[in-house]
């Protein structure tokens, strides 16, 4: 049964900022075991003092398949609202030191905030920055022997933190889209343009590629050699052919494709094939 972090965890020490706090925690992992993390509100950075346990792996399931586990590296991080099931093999007791970041915070100190996509999260779960892993550990020893105002000191490097999170994690987002778009993704496109009904739109696509709009565009391109727009065009186009080559009236093929009227169809037709669903349908039958 999974469980959640806190269940097994006893803190060493803490520190709390008014946008960050650190904890020095100790785990204790009796068996092989699901621990489940989530928080709603605010960026969680982990940094493994001692060896993690053994085959440490996680899946987010409401993202990925439910088979889908990858390694966690010393460093890692899981946004808020997101559900991490880190799994791993036989007992063990780790300590860790755990920064908490509040999503405003992260939003003043960046443009704007980040992009989860499915390549960044799975970059997010073996972080081998050397900025990031330095920065942590200043903050565990801050935590263990705190000072004069180190709840501001807690603040200074957890905005840091931030900093090079929003750097890895576009860095990590750039890259998938140099090679364009992956497998599943060119899939689940396809898929959706396969249903006959309205096209789907730049922002239905994307977020069913767990992806921005632009990392969307650009990585297409890069697949297809095309734009997007006219490969939607093109296969609504195809659809159209298809259903004038069936007895279905031209009215409810309109509507099947989502146009607002069959006018509006007609128009459509004709400027991307020069004649009409009509003179389509009817150079058909003389062919046949």
């Amino acid at each position: 049964m999974a469980r959640s972090a806190e269940q097994l965890m006893t803190i060493e020490g803490e520190l709390h900022g008014s946008v960050a706090s650190a904890q020095l925690v100790h785990f204790n992992f009796p068996a092989p075991i699901e621990n489940l993390m989530q928080d709603n509100s605010a960026y969680r950075v982990d940094l493994c003092l001692t060896p993690r346990p053994r085959n440490a792996r996680a899946c987010y399931p409401q993202r990925w398949g439910a088979q889908r586990f990858e390694r966690i590296g010393d460093v890692f991080m899981v946004p808020p609202g997101e559900a991490m099931l880190a799994v791993s093999d036989g007992r063990c007791k780790q300590t860790s030191i755990v920064c908490k970041i509040n999503p405003p915070a992260m939003q003043d100190w960046f443009d704007g905030d980040l992009q989860w996509t499915e390549r960044s999260l799975s970059a997010g779960l073996d972080i081998r920055e050397r900025n990031i892993h330095t920065l942590l550990l200043r903050l565990a020893d801050e935590t263990r022997h705190p000072g004069f105002a180190s709840e501001m000191l807690v603040e200074l490097i957890a905005a840091q933190i931030a900093i090079e999170l929003a750097r890895y994690c576009t860095s990590s987002n750039a890259a998938a889209v140099e090679r364009g778009l992956s497998p599943w993704r060119l899939r689940k496109i396809d898929e959706r343009l396969q249903e006959i009904s309205a096209p789907p739109t730049l922002s239905e696509l994307a977020q069913l590629c767990q992806i921005s709009v632009r990392q969307l565009t650009r990585g297409f391109r890069l697949n297809r050699g095309c734009s997007i727009g006219d490969y939607v065009a093109e296969n609504r186009l195809a659809q159209a052919r298809q259903l004038l080559a069936t007895d279905q009236s031209i009215k409810s093929i309109a509507y099947a494709l989502g146009f607002a009227s069959p006018s509006s169809f007609c128009f459509a037709f004709r400027r991307a094939t020069a004649e009409t669903p009509s003179q389509f349908r009817q150079r058909l039958v003389q062919f046949h």
